[in-house]
């Protein structure tokens, strides 16, 4: 691990109050944050902004939370970035994802037509930057331009995620 989690006896008032744009007021202590928030704690500033955008991400986003999940997961599984895979294969069940779903997220096929279109759209979000005009005319059958647009964002910013949480070599939490 190249970056550990902020020590408790480090914790003030500016951690808390980054961390306080995602967690609840009880979980902010680094047992309550996790691993990943604890890490991302050495940089108040930086984690409250990324925070407020990761938050729109996950809580305030216009899409449906199973698509997000889906989306996640195959970013997450292209990056290599198991924490990110662990944590939210667990959310993605919760959201309706099967064990089955998951397997196929992972190897980019799945049986149902549209999430294969959505696991295109982050393939070639990763690989090329961009969504192709017949994918993304594909995604306009069942998303309107907000949760397009969102979808981009949410591929990019779990990108992002991944990039940092694979560089700072945090690892998955025992029991995810």
């Amino acid at each position: 691990m190249r970056l550990t989690p902020l020590p408790a006896d480090e914790w003030d008032d500016e951690v808390r109050l980054a961390l306080s744009v995602m967690l609840p007021e009880e979980r902010l202590n680094p047992e309550g944050a996790g691993t990943a928030l604890s890490t991302l704690a050495r940089h108040p500033r930086l984690t409250k902004a990324f925070l407020r955008f990761s938050n729109h991400l996950l809580f305030r986003s216009t899409l449906d939370p199973r698509l997000r999940e889906l989306a996640i997961l195959r970013i997450a599984r292209r990056r290599n970035c198991e924490y990110e895979w662990a944590h939210h294969a667990f959310i993605g069940k919760a959201e309706g994802l099967t064990d089955d779903d998951i397997d196929g997220i992972g190897r980019g096929v799945v049986s149902d037509p549209f999430d294969q279109v959505v696991i295109d759209a982050v393939d070639e979000l990763d690989e090329l930057s961009t969504i192709s005009d017949p994918t993304w005319a594909a995604l306009g059958e069942k998303l309107d331009d907000r949760q397009r647009m969102d979808l981009v964002f949410t591929v990019g910013g779990y990108g992002l995620m991944a990039m940092a949480y694979n560089t700072f070599g945090i690892e998955p939490e025992s029991g995810h």
